[in-house]
């Protein structure tokens, strides 16, 4: 793989959690909890769904 190529993979990742993290900010504490997520646990939540 390429440097390029492992560089640019790293910012797609990067973006693709950024982007989940913002998009569950933005629910509010009760459509978080409708889903079982509470608003301490959605980096760990965001970066457990990305590795799987």
């Amino acid at each position: 793989m390429t440097s390029f190529k492992t560089i640019t993979d790293k910012f797609t990742a990067w973006r693709r959690y950024r982007d989940a993290v913002r998009e569950l900010s933005a629910l509010s504490d009760r459509d978080l909890a409708d889903i079982g997520i509470r608003r301490g646990d959605i980096h760990f939540v965001v970066a457990n769904a990305l590795s799987a």
